[in-house]
């Protein structure tokens, strides 16, 4: 079967780590030693070498490696009117981290375009290096608004009814679409925690205490994901990437997919999902049961968590295991890193040559796998 267009065999989540000239920039802000002006020329050349970086290791979807945010949702959302940020700056716990928290203290609105000039930008580099990369554009899912402080977390006078919230973020997303599309893009990534949050003992225990119905808040969130999706036209292909946590090389969440999986294969209308397989945290492959024969998912059974190479020929065997219950077999699947190498600034713990020795790799295993066309 054909992949959706900006999927590939060998394919990534999104984020590399920032480099030096790009910490030093945002920290001389931080600072007052210099302002937004001067960093977003420090993030174009930047952008513009991890954009040839990605090319010359093998890779085909292309992204700006998220080096203009600190946070993989945060810097999205709060473009958003009617969003603030919230809390202390960041909780460390035992396996991974807490960042700061969203409150809605407004009628959401979304008073203009937030990617579409970083799109642009990306999409020039791309073509400056020819060949067929795909530009991907990776924003939070609009789920990051709600599960961390679910109702409490948004005001009450604005939305005494939450179903107009609901309306109201699901609207937000469209025009973003929407002005995405206008401006070129063909496949967009929705970066969403919290559907993996649910299978998480702990964390479906936290919600229930928020008094979320477990029953149905899977089925609410993809209700929301497809609405905000829904007026997309049908050659804008989405991607949504199930993240467990991912900072400074730590995990959140853990348990496998079965709490969410029918509704997540069956009632999601996405075309590929991303899915972190890289331990037992994950759960076993049942859940690949569930995939429709239309539908793609990215394995990320490689972990960009740790700085040793994994094992070839354990991801190789791991791969033919998945691919013994997804439907269509290998068809449906392609291989990627489990999460990003810096979902937030900070990075993993790894160099960025050992980052790209993994990402050779990765390439290496895909070729043997499905053959010399990525695409195919």
């Amino acid at each position: 079967m054909p992949l959706p267009y900006g999927v590939y065999r060998a394919d990534h989540v999104g984020s590399f780590l920032r480099p030096k000239s790009v910490l030093d920039a945002r920290e001389a802000v931080a600072n007052d030693k210099s302002n937004t002006t001067e960093l977003r020329k420090v993030e174009d050349t930047a952008v513009a070498d991890v954009a040839k970086k990605q090319i010359d290791n093998g890779l085909r979807s292309i992204t700006d490696g998220e080096f203009r945010r600190a946070y993989f949702h945060l810097d999205f959302l709060q473009h958003l009117s009617g969003i603030e940020i919230k809390g202390q700056t960041g909780l460390i716990r035992p396996h991974g981290f807490s960042p700061p928290v969203l409150a809605v203290t407004g009628k959401l609105g979304h008073p203009e375009p937030i990617q579409v000039e970083d799109f642009k930008f990306l999409e020039e580099q791309i073509k400056k290096q020819g060949g067929s990369a795909t530009t991907k554009v990776c924003i939070p899912s609009p789920t990051m608004v709600h599960f961390r402080g679910g109702r409490a977390s948004i005001d009450i006078e604005a939305y005494p009814d939450l179903d107009e919230f609901f309306e109201d973020l699901a609207r937000v997303y469209q025009e973003e679409l929407v002005s995405l599309y206008d401006a070129g893009c063909r496949f967009v990534q929705l970066d969403d925690t919290n559907l993996a949050y649910l299978c998480d003992p702990d964390m479906r225990k936290a919600a229930q205490d928020r008094n979320e119905d477990l029953a149905t808040l899977p089925r609410k969130y993809a209700e929301l994901i497809n609405k905000a999706i829904s007026k997309r036209p049908s050659d804008m292909k989405i991607g949504i990437h199930l993240c467990r946590g991912n900072y400074r090389s730590k995990w959140f969440a853990s348990g496998g997919y079965e709490p969410v999986a029918e509704v997540l294969f069956k009632e999601l209308n996405v075309d590929a999902y991303f899915l972190e397989y890289d331990d037992a945290r994950s759960g076993d492959f049942k859940p690949l049961r569930h995939l429709p024969a239309h539908k793609v998912v990215v394995l990320g059974l490689m972990s960009s968590k740790k700085a040793e190479l994994d094992d070839k020929e354990e991801i190789v065997r791991r791969l033919k295991e998945a691919a013994g219950i997804a439907p269509k077999g290998l068809e449906q699947l392609a291989l990627s890193h489990q999460c990003g190498f810096s979902s937030t600034v900070e990075g993993n713990e790894l160099s960025e040559e050992e980052q790209w020795a993994k990402v050779r790799l990765e390439v290496e295993i895909a070729k043997e796998i499905w053959g010399e066309d990525l695409s195919k």
